[in-house]
């Protein structure tokens, strides 16, 4: 099976020609590709790229964020500058906490409300972690994803099935259930 390419954006600058590829792997994880191509002097191209998977796309998002944070306050007085917020990476420190704090859930709930969040962003702010390779949002993605995406087929689910993902014990999966009855019964009230 070949690798789908669900969108595609290129600009070109001289000899140089840039292709941003959002495309699916044949593992059906989703991965952006950034090719440049250089036409050489016999004709032919010399191409480079760079591919970044769907688990560290926030760290792509926050990385470019970061920068254009930093080239809108060129013109500021460097103490000005070291006031403003922006991308940081503390030694020590991984997962969510590490994100800039304009894309932590929490952060993006308290500033923008509950529109702003995927539903995998408001499943991490209920079990407050991951682990230490996957945050709590890659984690509950992948939970998401095992049901389909839906939340009426994760309601459905029990401590045992939900325990099954590495990182998910009988505190978080509670958590999670928890919440699902609590919007059952609201519905219910209705």
């Amino acid at each position: 099976m070949k690798n789908q390419n669900f969108t595609t954006e290129n600009f070109s600058s001289g000899k140089r020609n840039y292709f941003i590829d959002f495309k699916r792997a044949v593992n059906d994880s989703n991965y952006i590709c950034i090719t440049r191509s250089d036409k050489l002097q016999n004709g032919g191209y010399k191409r480079s790229n760079v591919v970044v998977f769907e688990e560290d796309f926030h760290f792509l998002i926050s990385a470019f964020s970061s920068l254009f944070h930093s080239a809108a306050h060129l013109h500021l007085e460097e103490s000005e500058y070291k006031n403003s917020p922006r991308l940081t990476f503390q030694k020590g420190v991984r997962g969510i906490k590490s994100w800039n704090p304009d894309m932590r859930p929490r952060e993006k709930f308290v500033a923008h409300g509950t529109d702003a969040l995927s539903d995998a962003e408001l499943m991490a702010m209920l079990i407050g972690s991951g682990r230490p390779e996957q945050s709590a949002v890659a984690l509950c993605e992948g939970i998401l994803k095992a049901a389909g995406g839906r939340l009426d087929l994760l309601a459905g689910q029990d401590h045992k099935s939900l325990s099954r993902f590495n990182g998910i014990g009988i505190a978080k999966s509670s958590a999670i259930l928890a919440a699902l009855e609590l919007g059952r019964r609201m519905c219910a009230v209705s």
